[in-house]
């Protein structure tokens, strides 16, 4: 009975979760269909089928995906490209930006199903915490930026911002939102807090008779007619109409390369966030091949592609969406939206979704970072405002690979210094070198300043009990010691290295095979490899 309880009452909140999330999902994906430079309904077919596939097939239920601000900004340019080029077709065509954006989205579900199949979805553990940390904070100020453009209406076709009575209004419906959101849980969670906060703020808007923003006056301001629509139909006759040849192929490649890569971040950036606020683990590499899947289908049926979105996902979690029943209600809704209720969905204050993503806003940021800025390296601080910079300014992927790539010098330049080697000399007049700390690119120069070729006495012997042959720098440079001991007429034994350490150097270098010594009685040899073996 407990059980059927608790499955009833995740049913409720999935699905009243995903009624909130759908609603939220409305501006968005107008919005940056109109950044991409396409038709709102695009956005809101890719909202609708990116959502329900990987709701269905993803590797992390409770995660909302759809149209994207990060991909919506790389398609600005494809699309004004493939106009141009569609004007010098034999038969001149305006709107083949579109046509090439929807291969282009084909592509590049075919790249993250491709990523998923090999298993690529596993590095995204590569990714360092401070990265994270830079990552979920540049995304809640470039959420809550993208919420400032709607302060503003059009005058004589030019956006101003809102001023006296229209402001103050818009500035009040927003904070009776989020007081809502932020006080109803504390009465009761039965109901998701956002759900109530949008359906009171619209009532108000309605029977107060407040002339104020809505969704249907903002698709209007941004050149759209609304958001109603049918049922999304495969778009063949516009892909067939694309020039079939090498030249499409080099020309929306690298926008899919591109676009592949920065979904795959963010949307498996997002899983983590997921995996943290809810103590569980998703599925990576099933997350790649659902997304993928899901574009796939998307660009045959006319949709501007998407990925996980962070802002919604946020949403639904806080709303008590955690299965895929949430995201397939809320993709099912939308597209009743677009059917059947778009004059009603019109009617939604823009404050009161404003209100929405202010929350998601302020559970999104990392309010931490400022208590441990002070406590943790300062190379860490850095990687963290470097990458909330980053993200703000440029796009998720540059910042996250900055994140990645700073993080990695680093730690290879603290692990280069990390190097030691303690000398001895046996009663026999062996010198015995022992070898502290992994030897790699970067360390070999302070490992070979270690050893005193000319000054050694004829027999050398290098302990790598505790230490680790990396990387084909490290292999040259110890082939290159070797052969330096060896010219001076002495002899060098490499000890205790590990069996794939010996396999490296043999494979590259026959002739250490020579120097290595193969026979060992060190008993501590075999707790070293046995505990690597098992890593």
């Amino acid at each position: 009975m407990e059980l059927l309880e608790r499955r009833s009452k995740n049913v409720k909140n999935d699905i009243l979760s995903g009624l909130t999330v759908a609603l939220a999902l409305v501006p968005e994906a107008v919005a940056f269909a109109f950044v991409a430079g396409v038709d709102p309904l695009v956005g809101l077919y890719a909202a609708f089928m990116v959502g329900f596939v990987t709701s269905i097939l993803g590797g992390r239920p409770g995660m909302i995906s759809g149209a994207t601000g990060a991909l919506a900004v790389v398609m600005v340019s494809l699309v004004k490209e493939g106009n141009e080029m569609g004007l010098n077709w034999a038969n001149p065509v305006e709107n083949a930006g579109l046509y090439y954006l929807f291969a282009t989205v084909i592509l590049m579900g075919m790249i993250q199903i491709l990523c998923g199949l090999f298993k690529l979805g596993k590095f995204v553990r590569l990714i360092p915490h401070p990265v994270m940390m830079g990552f979920v904070n540049g995304l809640a100020i470039v959420i809550f930026v993208a919420q400032l453009g709607m302060f503003t209406h059009v005058v004589d076709g030019q956006k101003v911002w809102l001023e006296g009575a229209e402001l103050w209004i818009m500035i009040t419906m927003v904070i009776s939102t989020m007081a809502i959101i932020y006080f109803l849980p504390k009465l009761t969670k039965k109901i998701p807090a956002g759900l109530v906060a949008i359906l009171t703020i619209t009532l108000i808007a309605i029977f107060g008779g407040f002339d104020v923003a809505t969704v249907g006056s903002f698709v209007r301001d941004s050149g759209g007619d609304g958001i109603k629509g049918g049922l999304p139909v495969p778009q063949l006759d516009a892909l067939m109409s694309l020039p079939f040849s090498i030249g499409t192929l080099k020309f929306i490649f690298p926008y899919a390369l591109i676009l592949a890569a920065i979904g795959l971040i963010e949307s498996l950036m997002t899983l983590n966030l997921i995996d943290e606020i809810t103590d569980t683990r998703g599925n990576a590499n099933k997350e790649c091949v659902a997304q993928g899947t899901a574009n796939v289908l998307t660009g045959i049926f006319g949709g501007m592609g998407g990925c996980a979105m962070i802002g919604q996902s946020i949403i639904n979690i806080q709303n008590g969406g955690r299965g895929r029943l949430s995201g397939i209600v809320a993709s099912l809704a939308l597209l009743s939206f677009i059917l059947f209720g778009s004059s009603y969905i019109e009617m939604v204050p823009i404050s009161a979704l404003v209100g929405v993503m202010f929350m998601v806003v302020i559970g999104t940021f990392e309010w931490s970072t400022f208590k441990v800025i002070h406590k943790i390296p300062s190379t860490d601080a850095i990687v963290i405002v470097l990458v909330t910079l980053l993200t703000v300014i440029f796009d998720l992927a540059v910042a996250v690979g900055a994140g990645v790539v700073v993080s990695a010098i680093v730690f290879a330049w603290e692990s280069a210094k990390r190097i030691r080697a303690r000398k001895t000399v046996k009663e026999d007049g062996t010198k015995v070198y022992e070898i502290w700390g992994p030897l790699f690119f970067g360390s070999t120069t302070t490992f070979i300043q270690k050893f005193d070729v000319k000054g050694d006495p004829d027999r050398i012997e290098i302990d790598f009990i505790e230490s680790k042959i990396s990387d084909q720098s490290a292999v040259e440079a110890l082939s290159s010691l070797v052969g330096k001991y060896e010219s001076q007429g002495k002899v060098v034994v490499l000890k205790h290295l590990s069996d794939d350490c010996k396999r490296l150097l043999i494979k590259a270098d026959p002739h250490l095979s020579t120097v290595i010594e193969n026979s060992v009685e060190d008993p501590r040899y075999y707790v070293v490899t046995d505990v690597m073996a098992e890593a």
